[in-house]
């Protein structure tokens, strides 16, 4: 990236390059509940985004990309409309970091993400980034909430994502070896570390060939459908309740849910019904892990994964496809969909000792039913990392 970055701008003296890196993120079990303020729980990738810059002191954002082509150009005090490109991400970060700082400097770069886009919250990893470099070329000092809150009010508030917190805390708080367990109603953690007795486990990344975005996919449906259901349940109870978009089902009292669930109409019922057994699920994996589990872990992912297909209705025939293969390849503890759960990639937790065999296996049986995406389709192995953070 370097040698691309002086290609690009050929007169930049190498020794004042800056460096800023966001991993990827994994959600192993909490699918779909953190925009619910559910319990979730995620590890840190060692493959991410990486982001060179240099400070621009006329306030001119000037940056290419490795993965998506043309060059995004414009002022920080020119925001105009919102961009249909790859450039609404800096967009984004300038919205939100100029909500409580005043931004004079803007940055001259090349962004590059190591791993292809779909479910691994690679949105949250770029903007992570630009928020990072924004605040170091102004001289703006950000705690990890205040990194975690500015780019979550980019993705919510400027990208128009109805989502939660889970992404940008992931790719924030993680450590490798630990396993980060999240309170998203009041951002709590813990980092749960990896028992003396934890065999070693890959982390594969099992992209369907498909890419998605979650403007265009029922994402913002689902979790309108949630508010909805814990409204009724609320009002069906007789609780005091308020404005919808105010509502949670981290709310509603699980004997609440039971009591009215049959009232609900179906695609509500779905809904509540995932949160409320995948609130109970996240608990689960937290204990396995802390005992060195890994088995009983993947069995609680595997639950979770079939829970998103039939209670959340997310996925597509190709990563369905995936998750049933994963289900019956030895090697495999456990598995489920990854990020919203629209096309993108299956992830799963497998032994390194059957690494070859499980990748030949899911990748052999999956090009058979779906041959068009030969070339598309990959695999990716990754073990857990640190978060986000400033390299140079």
């Amino acid at each position: 990236m370097r040698k691309t970055f002086q290609t690009l701008f050929p007169d930049t003296d190498e020794s004042i390059i800056r460096h800023v890196y966001s991993p990827y993120r994994i959600c192993p079990v909490g699918a779909h509940v953190d925009h619910q303020h559910g319990h979730v729980t995620g590890f840190a990738l060692d493959h991410g985004v990486d982001l060179y810059y240099i400070p621009t002191k006329n306030g001119i954002i000037n940056l290419f990309s490795r993965d998506f082509e043309g060059q995004v150009l414009f002022t920080m005090d020119d925001l105009g409309e919102k961009p249909t490109t790859w450039g609404r991400y800096v967009k984004a970060a300038i919205y939100s970091l100029s909500k409580n700082y005043e931004l004079e400097n803007g940055i001259q770069g090349l962004i590059s993400g190591s791993l292809p886009v779909g479910g691994l919250s690679s949105s949250a990893a770029v903007l992570l980034c630009y928020i990072m470099a924004l605040a170091d070329v102004n001289h703006i000092s950000l705690s990890e909430k205040e990194l975690i809150q500015a780019a979550f009010e980019a993705e919510k508030e400027y990208i128009g994502l109805n989502l939660g917190t889970l992404d940008h805390s992931c790719e924030v708080l993680c450590r490798k070896d630990n396993l980060l367990y999240l309170d998203t109603r009041d951002n709590s953690y813990k980092l749960i570390p990896s028992p003396e007795n934890m065999p070693e486990f890959d982390l594969f990344i099992f992209f369907s060939g498909l890419t998605r975005t979650l403007i265009n996919t029922g994402y913002n449906t689902r979790t309108d459908e949630c508010k909805v259901a814990a409204f009724s349940l609320y009002a069906y109870e007789g609780l005091p309740y308020t404005v919808v978009k105010d509502m949670r089902l981290r709310m509603v009292h699980k004997t609440v849910f039971e009591k009215w669930k049959d009232k609900l109409p179906e695609p509500l019922s779905k809904r509540a019904a995932h949160f409320m057994s995948e609130h109970d699920r996240v608990d689960d994996a937290v204990r396995a892990y802390a005992e060195g589990d890994i088995e009983k872990m993947g069995k609680i992912m595997f639950e979770s994964g079939w829970s998103s297909i039939t209670q959340w209705e997310s996925g597509c025939e190709e990563t369905i496809e995936l998750y049933n293969i994963m289900k019956t390849t030895p090697g495999i503890y456990g598995g489920r969909f990854s990020g919203a759960g629209f096309k993108g990639c299956c992830i799963a937790i497998g032994d390194p000792a059957k690494r070859n065999e499980i990748t030949e296996s899911v990748s052999r049986r999956y090009l058979e039913k779906f041959p068009e995406l030969t070339g598309k389709y990959s695999v990716h192995v990754c073990k857990t990392a640190d978060g986000a953070r400033r390299i140079k």
